[in-house]
């Protein structure tokens, strides 16, 4: 016959520490002088979701507070590691259109379905206050194809970055506003054709923007300044034209044309 016995042996544990030299009032002894002890990180619902937690529980919940908080449940409630009340998770800042934010004004914040929406972030796009550069060609090479054919939200970034790559420098609409430094952001850039039209539609928002008039309407003695915002969009249409952007319609337009500049960027 075989009789199986339950043993449960109470022994130190030491981490980086010899056995022998655990502090005798230490269950577990860590020791080390180049790491430290990482508890278990959760955010305040993952945190709340815990089962009947024990007082006494240690952890580290990572959105509470403007940086993450240590805290502790003291058999009623969860505090800071000196009893204080816990930190609670910052209300989030509502952010609209028309705010001034980030060296810009806002003109559009990202919806369900646009690439990059956070249901519990705000992003979107910013303008700059006011045009840029005078009124530049789209580029210094205005026979070259530089695939910057992007149209969507976010894609001014990268044809910018194409375009620059071609270009070099210069004074040309892109790199007027990769230069640009509203705020102390480095991070502008000229909008592709569709970031255009949505900021055309907050236009008296955001206001700054300059209406020339169009030259056929001079030479016909029909000046209407209101009617025409000519601006350059990052998007390409061939190798030796890129669109612009009026009021009324978006234009292919050759390259060596020179028209209004508005840097934009992302939040």
């Amino acid at each position: 016959m075989i009789t199986l016995v339950s043993m449960t042996v109470a022994a130190q544990v030491g981490i980086g520490v010899e056995t022998a030299n655990i502090n005798a009032s230490a269950q577990l002894e860590v020791a080390s002088t180049t790491k430290g002890f990482l508890p278990p990180r959760l955010t305040d619902s993952q945190r709340d979701a815990i089962s009947t937690p024990a007082a006494g529980l240690v952890l580290w919940c990572s959105n509470c507070g403007t940086s993450g908080e240590l805290q502790v449940y003291n058999g009623t409630a969860w505090t800071n590691m000196i009893g204080g009340a816990a930190s609670a998770v910052p209300v989030a800042v509502s952010l609209s259109i028309g705010d001034a934010y980030q060296g810009g004004i806002i003109f559009y914040i990202l919806q369900v379905g646009d690439t990059g929406y956070d249901a519990d972030v705000q992003h979107g796009l910013i303008s700059s206050t006011s045009d840029q550069g005078g009124y530049p060609t789209w580029s210094t090479n205005i026979l070259d194809q530089t695939d910057a054919t992007g149209d969507g939200i976010g894609a001014g970034k990268s044809n910018t970055a194409k375009i620059i790559a071609n270009a070099g420098s210069g004074s040309y609409a892109a790199q007027v506003c990769a230069d640009y430094r509203g705020g102390d952001y480095s991070d502008w850039y000229l909008p592709s054709i569709y970031e255009l039209g949505l900021l055309k539609l907050q236009m008296d928002t955001i206001g700054g923007f300059t209406y020339p008039p169009d030259p056929m309407d001079i030479d016909m003695g029909m000046i209407m300044p209101t009617m025409y915002h000519l601006y350059w969009s990052s998007t390409e249409y061939s190798f030796k034209e890129a669109i612009i952007w009026t009021s009324n319609y978006n234009s292919p337009q050759e390259k060596f044309g020179q028209y209004n500049v508005r840097p934009i960027r992302t939040f």
